[in-house]
């Protein structure tokens, strides 16, 4: 083999053979990605350099615990925050640790290297009050800047140092660094000033970087002022201190009040405020109000809940999940450090803490509206009748919520007199041989009220549910009953109430004609194609007809609900019971065997339109039907 063939196999198996790479990277095309594609907001610049100045000054006052030097050299925590129309630019400034020249390399120098991560590595701490104040975990919060800048500057000098140094970079994959005199320097901390570019105006104007930083950032433990202009005087526009971080003990009702009216948008007072921290594997805080009147949106199709999610005071999403559809009228802000988030820190990642987090909020509030229907009865119902028809759906959602729910929720029914009972006060009073919990269901409660359907229950005194929310014709039909006891609708299938006795003890009942059977033949045959079925009703005491679904029908407000929703073949044909000791009946039969089925075929058609209007439906032909009034009054009936 000659030289040059060795020499060829040899390269040839060395690119064959396992080795280890460095990756390489387009420090220009990567600095672009993170400042264009890791936010959705460009406000969110702000938000992460208040962070990283809020973590310097939380820093310093750290090291300070164990330097007196530095102890003596630090000063209150204050960030401020400089407009400069003329020479658009945007300034902040804190009074923290400051960095020295190896660490601006090192934070500043290299993307995704956190100097708040190196720190909590430096002094071992992972949780506690040193981990619990600092915010930055990622080391990308700071190139942020360049989504609004064409050139960024900081000015610093390190706490215990004599030294200045000032950063520039323009995001273009390179940065110089470069000593400052001490003059121009901040005398402990760090000056950060943006010179923004042509597409950020808007950063420019005062009323904007306030409402910024009232929405993401008013809550850091640093006070923040701003200064609209040179030359004019600073504007504190955030305390450094959070409402909910507070003792319970240490906030006034009306600051209570104040900051739910923030919070919601509302004009109101808090029916309900609950504030608590837990304590344990995850830690947090929750501040939660229930509103004193409906919002505008309670009903709005999407059900989504409104919390305020802040990872050490830091907003991090406004309409976070937390709670479930049911629980959406409750409005929460929670703080915790143990969220995990995701790199932009613009959402929470889904993970168990979040999860629990949620599930022992949704179990505190819970307990809280059974405390309070316990001993403020009065105040409870005022937040049942503003959003009793919500926590309802947990009934039909949230089986393992159910007895609490159950506990909690009140019913209108026919014995509650303009008021409503609980189902511990239904089941106290059933009559005897009653097994079962009636109820029934519609729209207007005036009309459920009225219903022929209930007229053999209440001459029975038989309580009934009168349920007129759209969700109580599904949790009705889910939930498997009440202490014991099945839920039954009245308008579905046989009322079998034989067997619990009459209120009117002495009460006769007058035997049914003896050509019913033939009227009810007839009326199956003529009425086929509207109903399933026609029989003699127990139910009706009062009314000539009604409709009831089948046996094994849907429950018939259930149906309709469905059919409104894509769902028509569940709207079967009804059945026609008839009231066989009525005199519109009895006449209907004397007029069937004295005229045969032409002659009453239309008062046939009347009595099955007048069970469909008590039912909230339209008659089968409106204008057939407006005749055969018309007809009837002609008659002088």
């Amino acid at each position: 083999m000659t030289t040059d063939a060795a020499s060829a196999d040899a390269a040839d198996r060395e690119t064959k053979e396992a080795a280890d790479f460095g990756f390489e990277a387009n420090v220009e095309q990567l600095l672009e990605l993170m400042t264009h594609s890791v936010y959705s907001e460009r406000d969110v610049f702000l938000r992460e350099l208040i962070s990283n100045a809020a973590d310097a000054c939380e820093k310093l006052r750290y090291e300070a615990l164990s330097d007196a030097g530095l102890a003596a050299q630090s000063e209150t925590p204050l960030i401020t925050i400089s407009l400069d129309k003329d020479n658009r630019t945007l300034t902040i400034v804190d009074n923290g640790v400051g960095m020295s020249r190896d660490e601006l390399i090192s934070a500043l120098g290299s993307i995704a290297n956190s100097g708040t991560r190196a720190f909590l590595d430096r002094i071992g701490v992972e949780k506690g009050d040193a981990a619990s104040s600092l915010i930055g975990r990622f080391g990308v919060g700071f190139y942020s800047a360049f989504m609004v800048a064409d050139r960024v500057e900081v000015a610093t000098r390190r706490a215990g140092s004599s030294e200045a140094w000032l950063w520039t970079s323009a995001g273009k994959g390179k940065y110089s660094i470069a000593p400052l005199d001490p003059d121009l320097a901040p005398p402990v901390g760090t000056r950060v000033t943006l010179h923004l570019n042509s597409g950020s105006d808007e950063f420019l104007d005062a009323w904007r970087i306030e409402s910024i930083v009232h929405e993401h950032s008013g809550a850091v433990a640093t006070p923040i002022d701003l200064i609209a202009a040179p030359g004019e005087e600073a504007k504190r526009i955030a305390d450094g201190v959070a409402l909910w971080t507070k003792s319970r003990t240490d906030v006034t009702d009306e600051e209570y009040a104040d900051f739910y009216r923030q919070l919601c948008g509302q004009f109101d007072e808090p029916a309900l405020t609950v504030h608590w921290r837990a304590e344990g594997r995850t830690e947090y805080t929750v501040l939660a109000f229930i509103p004193g009147s409906r919002p505008l949106d309670l009903f709005d199709p999407a059900r989504k809940s409104k919390s305020k999610l802040y990872v050490r005071r830091v907003l991090i999403s406004r309409d976070a999940e937390l709670l479930p559809a049911w629980l959406r009228f409750v409005r929460v802000v929670v703080d915790s450090a143990d969220v995990p988030l995701n790199v932009s820190r613009e959402m929470a990642q889904k993970s168990p803490a979040i999860a629990a987090i949620g599930k022992a909020i949704a179990t505190r509030i819970l307990q809280e509206l059974t405390k309070l229907a316990e001993n403020e009865p009065e105040k409870f119902n005022k937040i049942w009748e503003n959003f009793g028809a919500v926590l309802k759906e947990g009934l039909h959602e949230d089986p393992s919520r159910r007895d609490a729910l159950f506990a909690l929720a009140r019913f209108a029914s026919t014995k509650s007199d303009g008021k409503t009972r609980t189902l511990k006060d239904y089941v106290a009073d059933l009559r005897e041989n009653q097994t079962a919990i009636y109820y029934i269901t519609g729209d207007d409660i005036k009309r459920l009220a009225a219903s022929p359907q209930i007229e053999g229950f209440r001459a029975r005194g038989v309580e009934v549910l009168l349920l007129d929310d759209s969700v109580d014709a599904f949790w009705v039909t889910s939930a498997l009953g009440f202490d014991g006891k099945p839920f039954k609708s009245v308008t579905q299938g046989q009322a079998d109430i034989d067997a619990i006795p009459s209120l009117e003890a002495d009460e006769t009942e007058t035997p049914a004609p003896a050509d019913t059977g033939a009227l009810v033949a007839v009326l199956k045959e003529t009425l086929a194609e509207y109903v399933d079925d026609v029989r003699v009703s127990t139910r009706l005491t009062e009314s000539a007809a009604c409709l009831v679904a089948s046996d094994k029908g849907l429950d018939r407000q259930l149906a309709r609900l469905l059919a409104e929703h894509g769902q028509p073949a569940m709207l079967g044909k009804a059945v026609l019971e008839i009231n066989a000791r009525h005199p519109a009946v009895a006449m209907l039969s004397t007029t069937l065997a004295a005229k045969g089925r032409d002659g009453a075929t239309d008062a046939m058609f009347l009595l099955l339109d007048l069970a469909r209007v008590a039912d909230g439906e339209q008659p089968v032909d409106a204008s057939a039907f407006v005749k055969r009034l018309g007809a009837l009054i002609a008659r002088g009936v």
